[in-house]
């Protein structure tokens, strides 16, 4: 771990109020593991306008019943330009599944997959949990210069 810098940050008592709150309501051990994991998450939204390698988790709840659906799911993902690299099948009841698919590709790629899933007669819903490699975190983490190996 690289070494910790400590910095001032002035913002308005209200706002300062809010962060306490949301510190205060979280499992957060303090301000400072906030703050990280907030930074954390922009860098990932910085990634995904971008067009690195990114990871997501696509989740999708449909009827296995519709005619059809399951084959084209399934063809949507054969047919991802990134690579599909876990899929998790679970079966709800008699008739409603839940997939939770692991891909690794561009993050247009990616959001586009989850769109054309979506789109599907028989999909109730669609979801992306929006990921990276980490190389960015990490980079921050260790100092500019730090390789990561996946």
């Amino acid at each position: 771990m690289s070494e910790l810098v400590r910095f001032t940050v002035s913002i308005e008592q209200p706002l300062f109020e809010q962060l306490e709150n949301l510190v205060e309501s979280s499992e957060y051990a303090n301000r400072s593991e906030f703050i990280r994991d907030l930074i954390r998450s922009k860098v990932v939204a910085q990634e995904w306008q971008t067009d690195k390698v990114l990871l997501g988790t696509i989740s999708i709840l449909y009827d296995h019943h519709a005619r059809g659906l399951s084959e084209r799911l399934i063809h949507h993902q054969h047919h991802f330009c990134g690579s599909v690299m876990a899929t998790t099948h679970v079966h709800l009841d008699e008739h409603l599944c839940a997939e939770m698919i692991m891909v690794r590709g561009r993050g247009k790629e990616i959001s586009a997959l989850v769109d054309r899933l979506g789109r599907e007669k028989g999909v109730y819903h669609s979801s992306l949990a929006a990921g990276t490699t980490g190389d960015a975190v990490v980079q921050s983490e260790h100092g500019s210069g730090a390789h990561h190996k996946h």
